[in-house]
């Protein structure tokens, strides 16, 4: 006799008891990060266009501060002129 039935429930039985874990998971994992400070150090005007966001950073004189999205703080610590304070 075949015993298709028994191990198919087995299988659902497995899989939606590992759902919460992979939800949970999830929802850690999207949650909204808290914006960067950043402190421009160069001498004259800078725009700055966030590479994920494409929002616009505008650092109008040395000295200057910014909140920048979590999302595009890596590829501002990339660029000399600006410097993460928080």
């Amino acid at each position: 006799m075949c015993n298709c039935g028994k191990k198919r429930n087995l299988f659902t039985q497995q899989t939606s008891a590992s759902r919460p874990v992979i939800a949970t998971q999830q929802s850690m994992f999207m949650q909204k990060k808290e914006p960067a400070l950043f402190e421009y150090t160069g001498s004259t005007a800078l725009s700055v266009i966030g590479n994920i966001t494409r929002k616009n950073y505008r650092f109008h004189f040395s000295g200057d501060k910014q909140y920048i999205e979590a999302s595009d703080a890596a590829a501002m610590m990339a660029i000399p002129v600006l410097k993460k304070i928080i």
